[in-house]
């Protein structure tokens, strides 16, 4: 387990070493106000990509308040985001779209619309032609440009390691918190 004791200057690296370690579930917060968990497809030193269609509730929110949370949570370990959101470009939509498999494509098209019963969604997903379909316009990516991270790990005296990154300029200024 890595120790938020010993962390890096760089909250993208310390995230990275985390994740490398498991890739765990994200959950996504908005001003809806929701949270759902979501796959988190990308991430690099601009932000943490996810994907999903704009006509959903989620995109709608997005579109409404431009601003999210990140949550990941490993065992006893915890590290969150917070930032403006942005749509992805063109060309990521379409790489991205692109790396899909047939299935997660097709199941794009109603995403968030109700459905009668699991049966009815297999039916209607098979349905569909095996042609490799064009992204619809409405799916479109989202990346949460981080202006505040933490990183916590639990203490079993409950005296917690906590460390918050807050964008400062072009860097990060690193501050110890109490539990």
């Amino acid at each position: 387990m890595t120790d938020t004791t010993n962390s890096t200057d760089d909250p993208f690296r310390q995230f990275r070493a985390w994740w490398d370690e498991e890739q765990v579930p994200m959950v996504l917060a908005t001003a809806g106000p929701a949270a759902r968990a979501v796959v988190l497809e990308h991430f690099d030193e601009r932000g943490f990509c996810f994907w999903t269609s704009s006509e959903s509730p989620t995109g709608r929110q997005l579109a409404e308040q431009p601003r999210a949370a990140l949550v990941w949570l490993w065992d006893g370990r915890q590290a969150r985001v917070e930032g403006a959101v942005e749509r992805v470009s063109d060309d990521e939509n379409e790489r991205h779209w692109a790396g899909r498999d047939g299935k997660r494509q097709l199941a794009a098209f109603r995403q968030s619309e109700p459905v009668e019963s699991r049966e009815e969604l297999l039916r209607l997903l098979d349905a569909v032609t095996e042609d490799e379909p064009e992204r619809p316009a409405f799916w479109v990516g989202y990346r949460v440009v981080p202006d505040r991270f933490e990183f916590w790990t639990v203490d079993e005296d409950f005296v917690h390691d906590r460390f918050e990154y807050a964008r400062e300029g072009d860097g990060w200024r690193k501050t110890r918190l109490q539990p």
